[in-house]
This record gives structure tokens, sequence and C-alpha cells, in this order.
């Protein structure tokens, strides 16, 4: 272990700032709470109970003929007709399609053509309804990522993992929203607007996959796909309370994406992956969805929990970041001794001082030549993006306020190939190796997915670097899932995030699982 890694100084004039915006934070906090009261807009309750089974159990139920694809369908479009014109998460359908699928999937169990075991082998997720973020291509369906540059592109084709999904008989039932680009961890842009939280419609579903992380939530979709490139998967399923899982680097293709990557390093960033109420459901769709990649992951081989070595930090005490919630400290400290008590395995406390530069490395390995403006404006030059800024005050521009202020950041920070860009993709290496020696094949890493619980909208803009915790685990290129633990003391989902090393997936999978069967996970929204 270097002395880098283990330890960081933070200059003088960062402190200062910390502080500061800890101060703004807490008088925006108040204000907020101030503004929007309590709870906001009621969903109703679930009344459907297949919408509350793991999607391999509705799967099961469909292919014995002890429910059909199109009472399912149908439960879901129910669901999200209920639910969306309060939470504005689910922005295009196509069910008239999916009628047609569902219907040759019950035609195709019917007619016995097929054994039970033969469709469980072949398309196991037969007539199975999912939903998917309005970034990933779907053939048919807008593919915008929400810029309003991009309101009338139509997806000539689906994405890789969508093509794998259905396939294996999975039946795609519309798009959710995303924010603009996908680039902001609060789901708003000016085609679709803003995204409630269905545990408070006045807090945020987190992004880019927070209508993807609300439809999940709220149960009007069976299951769902996102991607993640700074937690834009783990971040909404947090907020949530549901399971997100980004992948190992390079394992689901990202074919089919709004945008793509523009070099390699940022594209080992990028992971698409499943989105889910149950922990059960994450090993089969990964399977799936990583196709001929699958076989590096071992998703098949047992994993024995009392042999897993468990290390774990609670805070990363970057500067510009919250501190972590009690909360959620108290959480994981519960999973820690429910491993201990449960399993024997003792835990180990680690200070990995260098994560605390989380963001500037994060930001610095995401830089490229092409500025972030190009994708959103006709016109990128900083002063375009000014004027716009100024339009947007006044309600007249077609970019969101936080698109257009990342789009003027992305002229500043490190260049691209310069001495500060060089350096910290040494220190990003330094800190990868550091975790592939610490995690070898059998150890996981739990760590905060986000510091505090969803805050209000709007008041990302006060925090906007919470998202440290999620970002860093993209520029590792390791695999993560966001594990729900029930409701914190304001109603709102908590939970944590389990890393392992490279290709070990099934190491995160095996403890979601784990977590899932003692204390339970997805809670239902607002019930009474």
């Amino acid at each position: 272990m270097t002395t880098e890694i283990m330890s960081s100084s933070i200059p003088l004039k960062l402190r200062v700032l910390h502080v500061l915006r800890l101060i703004l934070g807490k008088i925006a906090r108040f204000f907020f709470s101030f503004y929007y009261g309590s709870g906001g807009e009621k969903i109703p309750p679930i009344t459907d109970d297949i919408l509350k089974q793991p999607a391999i159990e509705v799967a099961r139920r469909i292919r014995n003929k002890e429910t059909s694809s199109v009472e399912v369908l149908e439960a879901c479009i129910r669901r999200i007709k209920d639910v969306n014109s309060v939470l504005n998460c689910f922005v295009e359908d196509r069910f008239e399609l999916a009628m047609k699928e569902a219907r040759e999937a019950d035609e195709l169990v019917r007619s016995g053509t097929n054994t039970v075991q033969q469709i469980e082998r072949e398309k196991p997720f037969l007539g199975v309804p999912f939903t998917t973020k309005d970034c990933i291509a779907v053939k048919g369906l807008h593919h915008t990522a929400g810029v309003v540059l991009r309101k009338d592109v139509i997806a000539d084709e689906d994405a890789d993992s969508i093509r794998h999904l259905r396939d294996k008989g999975a039946i795609i039932i519309g798009l959710t929203n995303v924010p603009e680009l996908c680039m902001w961890w609060e789901t708003h842009n000016h085609i679709h607007g803003r995204t409630n939280n269905p545990y408070n419609t006045t807090r945020i579903v987190g992004g880019s996959s927070g209508g993807e992380g609300c439809i999940q939530a709220a149960a009007g979709s069976i299951f769902g796909v996102g991607s993640d490139i700074g937690g834009s998967i783990r971040m909404p399923a947090f907020f949530n309370g549901i399971y997100g899982h980004k992948p190992s680097r390079g394992v689901v293709s990202n074919g089919g994406q709004y945008p793509m990557p523009e070099s390699e390093l940022q594209n080992s960033f990028l992971g698409v992956g499943p989105m889910t109420r149950h922990a059960v459901d994450l090993n089969p769709l990964l399977k799936i969805m990583s196709g001929e990649n699958s076989s590096k992951l071992n998703l098949d081989t047992p994993v024995d929990i009392s042999k897993i070595k468990i290390f774990y930090q609670f805070s990363n005490n970057a500067p510009l970041a919250d501190d972590v919630d009690t909360d959620i400290v108290e959480t994981m400290k519960a999973i820690i001794g429910f491993f201990s008590a449960k399993h024997n395995v003792t835990a180990k406390e680690i200070n990995i001082g260098i994560l605390k530069k989380s963001l500037a490395i994060w930001f610095a390995t995401m830089k490229t030549k092409t500025t972030f403006g190009t994708f959103i404006m006709k016109k990128d030059t900083p002063g375009q993006i000014c004027w716009e800024i100024v339009k947007n005050i006044f309600g007249l521009s077609g970019n969101t306020l936080i698109g257009l202020f990342t789009a003027l950041f992305d002229y500043g920070g490190v260049k691209v190939g310069g001495e500060r860009h060089k350096h910290f993709l040494k220190v990003r290496d330094d800190l990868e190796a550091h975790f592939k020696e610490m995690l070898g094949d059998d150890g996981v890493f739990l760590y905060p997915t986000h510091p505090t619980a969803a805050p209000y909208h709007n008041e990302p803009l006060f925090k906007a670097m919470n998202f440290s915790y999620t970002s860093i685990i993209n520029c590792l290129g390791m695999p993560a899932t966001n594990i729900p633990i029930g409701l914190g003391k304001e109603g709102l989902p908590l939970g944590f995030q389990v890393i392992a090393n490279h290709n070990n997936d099934r190491l995160c999978l095996a403890v979601a699982e784990e977590v899932n069967r003692y204390f339970g996970g997805w809670v239902e929204p607002q019930k009474s």
C-alpha cells in the first residue's frame, strides 16, 4: 500500500470552500423544506400481486400457464396509467406492439411445441414486460437522451442489451425519463419534464436512470435496464429503494447507447445493467445482457458467503461532498454485524485516503477533446452558452440550467494530454491496482452509494459533488450493486453499494441476495 493510496491531504482553499458549501447547503435545505412541505402527492397502492413478484417468478408462472403474458402486461399498463400522472417517469410506450408479442408468447406456451423445460432454457423470460431509459435504443421509439435537439430522432434498431433480452423472450413496453444528455443526478429535461420520487414526490429520483429507478420502485414494469457512467444506475436505485447493478467493465455491450463514449477509456467507465425490485433477478438478467461475455463472469459458480472477505469504509471525506448520514452509517453497521453473527465473517474497516480525490480523478479521466455543449446546442461557444443561461432564466431555452453550466464548466479543468491529466490517470491506475490487490478473488468492499437520502427537487445544485461515492467505481471498472435496506427516518429508501474485483460480479449479487433474504429489500412506496 503506497502512502499516496492511503493518505491524501486537502489544500486549504478546498477546505474553506467545503465549509462554505456546507453552510450554503444547510441554508438551501431549510428553504426547500419550507417551500415543499411534507410528502407531496400520494400514489395508489399496488393492487395486482403479480407486480410484486420477482421477474423469474413471473416468467415461471407464464410458462407454467399459471398466468398469461397478456395478463401481466395489462397489469403493467394499468399500473403505469395509475401512477404516471403523479411521477412522470414513463415517457413513451409501445403497448400495441407489446400486446401482440404477449399474445404470441402465450400462444407458444399453449401450443405445446416446446416443453416447459425447453422454454426455461431457450427463452427464460418469455412474456415478461420490461422498460428501459430514453438513451438506450429501442427500435421504433424515440432516442433523445433528454436533448431537445434530438426530440424527433427515432431508433432504427435495438441496443445490444435490449436485443439480448428480447431474444430470450422478454417484452419491451416503453421508455423512461432521463436528465439532459444523461449527465446529471436529477432527472429533468425540457422534452418530458421532471420525474418525482414515489416515496415522496417532493424528492428526486436520481439520474441518469432516474425514470427507470422510479418505475421499478412503483412496480410499473417487471424489471428495467439502465446505464451507468458515474453512478447512473446505482444512485437512482438507492434513491428509489431498488437493486441496481453496474457490471464489470466491457462485459455488457454499450452498443445502442447515446451518447456513445468518445474514447476507449471513457467507454470503459460506462456500463449497461439490470435494475430490479428483487435481488434474485440480477444474476439471470446479467447473464443474458452480457451475451457471449457471460462466461467471463462465472455466474453459475456458487458463492460461499462464509468465505468472502469484507472490507468497508463509511466516508470518503471528500471536499465539497456532504457527510454521510447517520442513518446510512447505522445501516452499514447492521449489515457488518449480520455477517459477523450469521457467517462468522469479520469485516475490516479501511481508510483509503485517495478516495478524497474521487471527483478530481473522475472529471480528469472523463475529459475528452469534444466539449459537452456540442451534444446539446447548435452552437457551442462560451458566449453562446452564457446567452442560453440568460434565456433559461426567462424560460426561453431548450436546455436545462444544469446542462448549460456543465457545458460551460467543460471549457475549464485539465487539458487532455496535459501533465495534470496524465497525473490523474496515474492516480487512477494506482488506485485500481490497490483495489485489485485488496479484493483478490474473494473480497468485497462495502461503501455508501450516496451520502444522503433523496434530496428535494433542485437541491442537488447545492450539493453537486455528492456523486463522488459512485463515480470513482466507474473509474476503476469494477462491478458494483446498490442494495436497498428499508426506509430511514424521513420515510425515504436507504442502502449501500457492494463492490468486487473485475469479473467477480457474482460476489456482489450473492451479497445482495443474502442481505435481501434476511433484511428485506424493496418496500412498496407509501404503503399505508
